[in-house]
């Protein structure tokens, strides 16, 4: 049985738009879900925090929203969480920009954007401090940058791996490239980050999933003009990429997508599966994603960004924006059995 509730509305709780929503289910179960709270207005620069909604009953019921990351009235977004199963230490990977630092500025270079790190070692209940991890992470000439954005992953190896996205400052136009979609990793359970493959011009907004074989399968939002998703696959853990690839069953109106690991050897994936922001979709993989077997629409109109978890009990949740007549009217959970 398919259940849906709004856990942000736009307009409410003094924010004028929630947008980006991530998602993580804890190893105690405990479901945490994140999104930016933009402040005065519905674009992607100014005032711009992140919220937090807790969940212990696999999401039936949801603690007050709170703000764990505020920076004045800077910029801070793209939330991206994933939980080190050793340590059991959560890190929300998170980018952050001047107020005024609009996208078009930084792709110009005439503005920064940094990545930052915070963590939890309570399941979510307290935070530390940001820690600007840029220097690690971003190369000298990389303007553009976001983690995400949806959850990391921990691959079986114990690399945690996170899913990103930059463009590169050609100094002599005062511009930059295409997007192009990468990955950061530790290897030492968050004690320090490195940049990974990069996998190909014309991707940005991606998500991760390792298959059974031990492939890690990437989904990413495309700029070659097919309204299709584009793929790679790594065989050693992120730091290679195969050449790119499209997935004709994967139609997209350049938005963001989500992919998780179902727990039963398949994968799940969720985009409004049209050329326009409309038609929230969720599939299902057993073949690696490479076909996609199954479907569900959980909202015909307008629909944009998502992200995909699974329960400890079993439960598909999809947290996603969406409204009636715009896609940003609200972040809704559904949920739903897994088979």
């Amino acid at each position: 049985m398919l259940q849906q509730q709004n856990l942000f509305v736009s307009g409410r709780d003094g924010y004028h738009t929630f947008r980006i929503p991530a998602l993580l289910v804890t190893m105690k179960g405990t479901v945490l879900a994140f999104c930016e709270a933009r402040k005065n207005g519905g674009g992607d620069a100014g005032d711009i925090d992140v919220v937090l909604r807790r969940s212990f009953d696999n999401g039936e019921t949801w603690e007050p929203f709170r703000v764990i990351a505020d920076d004045g009235t800077n910029t801070i977004g793209n939330p991206c969480p994933v939980q080190d199963r050793e340590t059991g230490t959560i890190w929300l990977i998170l980018c952050r920009n001047a107020e005024d630092g609009h996208e078009k500025d930084i792709l110009a270079g005439r503005a920064a954007r940094e990545v930052l790190v915070m963590r939890s070692d309570d399941d979510g209940e307290t935070w530390s401090e940001l820690t600007d991890i840029t220097a690690d992470v971003k190369r000298p000439e990389w303007t553009w940058y976001a983690a995400g954005p949806c959850h990391a992953i921990q691959l079986r190896s114990g690399r945690l791996l996170v899913a990103c996205n930059h463009a590169v400052l050609d100094a002599e136009k005062g511009e930059s490239g295409p997007y192009r979609a990468h990955v950061i990793y530790s290897d030492d359970h968050g004690a320090s980050w490195h940049i990974g493959g990069i996998v190909g011009d014309y991707t940005n907004e991606d998500a991760v999933a390792e298959l059974p074989d031990g492939t890690v399968y990437i989904n990413m939002r495309s700029y070659h003009g097919r309204n299709r998703r584009a793929y790679a696959f790594s065989r050693d853990g992120g730091l290679t990429w195969s050449d790119i690839r499209f997935d004709d069953e994967l139609v997209e109106p350049v938005c963001q997508g989500s992919v998780v690991e179902d727990g039963q050897g398949g994968i799940l994936f969720s985009n409004p599966a049209s050329t326009l922001r409309e038609k929230m979709t969720v599939r299902r993989s057993v073949d690696g994603c490479r076909t996609w077997t199954v479907q569900r629409v959980l909202h015909e109109g307008p629909a944009a960004y998502s992200d995909l978890a699974v329960t400890r009990d079993g439960a598909v949740l999809i947290l996603y924006e969406c409204g009636e007549a715009r896609p940003y009217e609200r972040i809704t959970l559904a949920k739903f059995p897994r088979e």
